[in-house]
């Protein structure tokens, strides 16, 4: 007997594994409704925009840096037309050259560098601080509630008695002198 392909019933996503991939913890199905397998991109395998480089606007500063804002003549001495295209035409080819060859030979080591250090930022916020963190959170709650109990004991009657004791005192601020107490 055989059986065609759309008579078999598909084995639920659901009972695959239902807390999700291990890999992916966050996708708790990796399946959508017809059962056929989502199209999902990790973060590093995502497509970055070739067009706009600097979306966030970290390099504001930089953008307007033209031929015009690094050399001018004044109107009382120019140059021959020729030679000030051909400044120009140098200084933009050899700007937009040199940094391409910068970042392809500077570029990458310090890609790879700058990686590997927000890489141990991130490992070290992780696996380190946040703990300490909470650690430290956890010890200073006793300190914390010896503290309050002393400043209810304590602090709060004798500054409420200060305060009930001079209550009755007022300044006036007047223009010729500094403070006068009425």
């Amino acid at each position: 007997m055989a059986l065609e392909s759309s008579t078999l019933p598909l084995q639920s996503p659901s009972s695959i594994r239902e807390e999700g991939n291990i890999y992916r913890p966050h996708n708790t199905s990796e399946y959508d409704s017809d059962g056929m397998k989502k199209l999902g991109l990790e973060p590093h395998t995502r497509e970055i925009d070739l067009i706009n480089r600097d979306p966030k606007s970290l390099n504001n500063d930089l953008v307007g840096i033209e031929f015009e804002d690094v050399i001018a003549e004044p109107d009382s001495s120019h140059s021959f037309d020729s030679i000030w295209k051909a400044s120009f035409t140098t200084f933009t080819i050899s700007r937009y050259w040199c940094y391409r060859l910068l970042t392809a030979t500077i570029g990458l080591p310090l890609a790879l560098a700058w990686g590997l250090i927000f890489a141990v930022l991130s490992f070290l916020h992780i696996w380190a601080v946040v703990p300490l963190v909470h650690g430290f959170l956890i010890q200073i709650q006793p300190i914390a509630r010896i503290y309050a109990v002393y400043v209810h004991a304590f602090l709060d009657p004798v500054f409420d008695s200060m305060g009930r004791c001079l209550h009755h005192l007022r300044s006036v601020h007047h223009k010729d002198s500094q403070l006068a107490i009425a």
